[in-house]
């Protein structure tokens, strides 16, 4: 249920910031306004905003795809927690986004943040650790290993991130993952292992 939780409140949020930009401005990540007004929550509310909706429908979608087997995931290892450690990962995870930003454009007023790509990405990574050899649809059409995808997943938004010039927080896309996938080992130290192990089939 959490899932679907975080998917209907990010709708309703997105679709009132949409609608109303009194409400964009009040949530949307403002590095400028957290350093000068100390604005915190924007670290948190930013993460349920998006810019439009395909924006809001395409990271809700892979949350959809990938959060269901990852609760599952962390259901069998962390039983009642699972829905406390699910929550901090996510949460955690728009935080650690947006605090690249902040560092980075705290000085510059005319900067914006806003989407749950971050998070979204942290649990697609998290969903690698666990299941590194099944298969990610690239652009919905190429299928490869999801350790793969990961990796060039993270290469490009490196890339990306340092080229700049496309309006798109390729550092919060990276910065989520690498959450996403630490995050649990953190919990759980054997997890690595796990993967490690998954991953020495592949290049057998």
């Amino acid at each position: 249920m959490i899932v679907y939780i975080i998917i209907i409140v990010t709708g309703v949020v997105s679709f009132l910031a949409l609608q109303d930009s009194n409400v964009m401005n009040r949530f949307i990540m403002y590095p400028y306004a957290v350093k000068q007004n100390n604005e915190w929550w924007r670290f948190i509310t930013s993460g349920f905003l998006h810019a439009d909706f395909t924006h809001l429908f395409f990271n809700m979608f892979v949350l959809y795809s990938f959060g269901q087997y990852l609760y599952l995931y962390f259901d069998s290892l962390f039983g009642h927690m699972a829905v406390y450690y699910f929550l901090i990962l996510y949460i955690g995870a728009i935080i650690v986004s947006d605090l690249s930003s902040y560092i980075k454009w705290h000085n510059f007023p005319s900067y914006r943040s806003l989407g749950a790509s971050g998070a979204v990405s942290a649990v697609l990574f998290a969903f690698i650790l666990f299941d590194p050899l099944d298969k990610v649809l690239v652009m919905f059409v190429l299928p490869l290993p999801g350790v793969v995808w990961g990796a060039v997943y993270l290469l490009y938004s490196w890339y990306m991130a340092k080229r700049g010039g496309d309006r798109i927080n390729h550092e919060a896309h990276f910065y989520g993952a690498v959450f996403g996938f630490i995050f649990p080992i953190l919990i759980k130290p054997e997890l690595f292992s796990g993967f490690v192990n998954q991953i020495a089939t592949l290049l057998r």
